[in-house]
């Protein structure tokens, strides 16, 4: 069976923003999209309400991916749309929903006048909990968002794509999460920008200004390390431009300041298989919440 880009809709405005992103992201891919809407039982006390009860409920459950498929087939002709109706909790059921997918595609609140995410516990949870990407977009989202302007300075889907930002980390490159930001950028043949944050050695006093000769120094060294990683990626990817912006600083805020100029960001997060269960680090979970585009989250070992 041919994998899917899989959307968790809900019916809520960033659910639906969502699922227009994976339909646009599907084209490219030439897969088709999947919209999984999870259906909860009613409680007990809800079920006897005349208004509120298990056959109203289903009703609307059903209701809201059958419509989403037939406007998402009539935006995007070509687009093979299908939906699934799952039962049981949200997140336990789109991670599982994702294991078979390409990757998972779901919504995010905005945050009014600040340019940024609000992931709720059912976003994280899923993040945290599933090993394939999983993207985030947020309420409003539109296709122009991720184009240049047009010669007038009026957004426009016609336009090029904006550059895919990869946040690396180089003292631990991972395949999966360089080679799905490469992917991303050829496929909509425009520039990659690493973005990679470098400190001073734990040995420096805190709160020390760096010499301007030393920070000169650790930047050259900095650039060396990420030139190896990047190397052979260039050369498997000939035609993507790779454009490295290593900096002193914090690694979030470069990144959340990129996302402005951006069609997609690509962070990673680590797999950790242990007692204390998953999560998401410091750099991603800031960068989910704060993001000015798209943020696609690549787990990895």
């Amino acid at each position: 069976m041919s994998r899917t880009i899989t959307v968790g809709l809900d019916g809520s405005p960033e659910s639906r923003a969502a699922a227009e992103w994976a339909a646009r992201e599907a084209k490219l891919r030439g897969l088709p999209v999947k919209l999984v809407h999870v259906w909860e039982p009613v409680p007990a006390p809800m079920a006897e309400a005349p208004l509120l009860g298990a056959e109203t409920h289903r009703h609307w459950t059903e209701r809201i991916p059958r419509e989403s498929a037939e406007g998402l087939r009539l935006r995007h002709p070509g687009v093979e749309v299908i939906t699934e109706q799952l039962t049981g909790r949200p997140a336990e059921a789109l991670a599982d929903a994702a294991r078979d997918a390409e990757m998972l595609v779901l919504g995010s609140r905005g945050l009014g006048g600040i340019g940024g995410f609000l992931v709720g516990s059912v976003g994280l949870a899923v993040v945290a909990h599933t090993d394939r990407p999983v993207v985030l977009v947020r309420a409003g989202e539109q296709a122009a968002d991720e184009h240049d302007m047009d010669p007038a300075g009026i957004p426009s889907a016609a336009t090029a794509f904006r550059p895919v930002v990869l946040g690396l980390d180089t003292g631990s490159p991972d395949e999966a999460l360089i080679g799905f930001a490469f992917e991303a950028a050829a496929r909509r043949s425009v520039p990659l920008r690493v973005v990679h944050a470098w400190n001073p050695p734990p040995y420096y006093a805190y709160g020390m200004a760096l010499e301007p000769a030393v920070e000169r120094e650790m930047a050259k060294g900095d650039a060396v390390v990420l030139n190896g990683v990047l190397d052979p990626w260039r050369q498997k990817y000939p035609d993507v431009e790779v454009v490295e912006e290593g900096d002193y600083g914090s690694p979030s805020l470069l990144l959340i300041k990129a996302s402005h100029k951006a069609s997609l960001v690509v962070v990673g997060r680590r797999i950790r298989r242990s007692s204390v269960g998953a999560h998401i680090g410091t750099v991603t979970h800031a960068v989910l919440h704060h993001s000015a585009a798209p943020v696609a989250v690549v787990a990895h070992d």
